[in-house]
């Protein structure tokens, strides 16, 4: 009697870890390589300057006078390397300097010293 005592309370105390460790392993929906997540602080050294270019290249390749304003929301996604998807008030030169949001979202592998401006759109 007292042996099936113990071999129970192991049963249980195996399955009680088994759950613990389990718990431990699962990976939140948000961590995984490929989903956007949002960061929490726009006005971040790294998203500022990330917006800024944003701006400038569209500028450079639509040849338009787009001014950077601020960022209004940011996320990235783990790629290889880190997408940035933005947005951002800009004010247009061409239309009297009235405020617009666009959207960007801009690729960047620091370490490469790679970053490419991936779109561009008004929104």
């Amino acid at each position: 009697m007292q042996l099936k005592s113990c071999l129970l309370l192991y049963v249980l105390l195996l399955i009680l870890v088994a759950s613990f460790h389990y718990q431990a392993l699962a990976i939140s929906p948000s961590a995984i390589v490929g989903n956007w997540r949002p960061i929490p602080n726009v006005n971040v050294v790294e998203v500022l300057e990330i917006a800024r270019f944003a701006v400038s290249e569209y500028n450079k390749k639509d040849n338009v006078q787009l001014e950077f304003v601020k960022v209004v929301k940011s996320e990235t996604q783990l790629v290889e390397g880190t997408n940035y998807r933005l947005v951002i008030i800009a004010n247009d030169a061409a239309a009297g300097n009235a405020p617009g949001n666009y959207e960007a979202v801009v690729w960047d592998m620091p370490w490469k010293h790679f970053r490419e401006l991936s779109s561009f759109v008004k929104v």
